[in-house]
């Protein structure tokens, strides 16, 4: 059975507590005879193509829905052919507010958003912080053409970025576009490919993680690599560049993810003893004296990961779509740096990556030992 990822937001089950009762809409769903009998929630569903079975189900919880002029209160019941009524309030203002931050956006049509999101900025608002975020700047750009989530007028996003992490993200401004993006996320039939610039070098010119990645026990604050727990993890990589004069220094990769776990690009590095450059949480132990002064001269204070490419078919209009971003002036000026300490010779460095760099690398941990061993 297939796990939904991690990084998919739930923005589908965050209804407010309260809905403004103005501007309700009523909708009637005739129920056939053919669909009697069948969960209720499920029956309807289909007859509500702009509503999620989330949002159905919490509009029901609310007593919404009625059949006869009675009140059903719960979607577990056995539907009955004949006319349900289901009243549609009008999506309320979203709690985080507006703010003209500039976007790099990529793409935008009617139902989604393609960003380039740049590092330091959070996907949501949180604990420390509260506004500044990809949301804000959304909600400022978006206006009117948000028909709302959940029942809140706001972007769907559909999944995460850390706030550190630079690179492409996608948002969705209707509820059924939402939900069309997250079941494709849930199936993995999204192509998300990374660039990380890395302490050391991997073993192998190129392979696959396949792990359990769960909250660490030491440490619940962040992710780790698990014997048993947790949930399955697969990360496909490829060596494009390899820093240092007589043995790896520093390196840059391309990784593709094949499931969406927590923090899992930066937890699988780590695993392979080379984390990514600069990251605070899973980067143990100082880079080489020659690669941690080129930090310092830059100021690199972040984990070097950039979403470099995300493709996906549209769900709504069924176009192939693929975005992709340079690697932003941080990481580009570190990967510079490094070329001209070490001599690297020019990799591909502007997030163009070919479909077939990775149709290759089905390969299991212990298979690793016949790819190429860099050391």
């Amino acid at each position: 059975m297939t796990e939904p990822d991690d990084d998919i937001t739930d923005d589908l089950d965050d209804g407010p507590e309260t809905l403004a009762e103005i501007l309700t809409e009523t909708l009637t769903i005739e129920i056939s005879a053919d669909e009697a009998g069948e969960r209720l929630d499920r029956a309807l569903v289909p007859h509500l193509p702009d509503l999620s079975r989330a949002r159905l189900q919490a509009l029901i919880a609310e007593g919404r829905l009625s059949f006869g002029g009675e009140t059903v209160a719960d979607g577990k019941h056995k539907a009955r052919a004949g006319t349900y009524a289901l009243s549609v309030p009008a999506p309320v203002e979203a709690t985080p507010q507006p703010q003209d931050i500039p976007l790099d956006v990529l793409y935008e049509d009617a139902h989604l958003i393609v960003v380039n999101k740049p590092a330091g900025m959070a996907a949501h608002p949180g604990p420390g912080t509260p506004d500044g975020t990809l949301v804000n700047a959304l909600l400022f750009h978006c206006g009117d053409s948000l028909s709302g989530i959940g029942g809140v007028v706001r972007p769907g996003i559909v999944h995460r970025l850390d706030k550190d992490t630079s690179g492409v993200l996608v948002a969705a401004k209707t509820d059924a576009t939402h939900r069309a993006l997250s079941e494709l996320f849930s199936r993995h039939d999204i192509d998300r490919k990374y660039r990380a610039v890395v302490r050391g070098a991997p073993r192998y010119v190129k392979g696959t993680v396949t792990t359990r990645i769960g909250r660490s026990h030491h440490d619940r604050k962040k992710m780790a690599v698990l014997r048993g727990g947790g949930r399955e993890a697969i990360t496909h990589y490829r060596l494009e560049e390899v820093y240092g004069d007589t043995k790896p220094l520093a390196a840059l990769l391309a990784c593709r993810l094949e499931t969406g776990r927590t923090h899992q690009i930066r937890v699988h590095m780590a695993h392979l003893g080379c984390p990514c450059l600069g990251d605070p949480v899973y980067g143990s132990g100082a880079p080489h004296r020659d690669v941690q002064a080129i930090l310092d001269e830059l100021g690199f204070e972040r984990q070097a990961l950039h979403a470099a490419v995300l493709g996906f078919v549209h769900p709504v209009t069924g176009q192939k779509l693929r975005f992709r971003a340079a690697l932003p002036a941080d990481m580009a000026a570190l990967v510079e740096a490094l070329k001209t300490m070490y001599g690297a010779p020019e990799g591909d460095d502007d997030g163009d990556f070919e479909d077939d760099d990775f149709e290759d690398d089905n390969l299991e941990d212990d298979d690793l030992e016949d790819d190429k061993d860099l050391r």
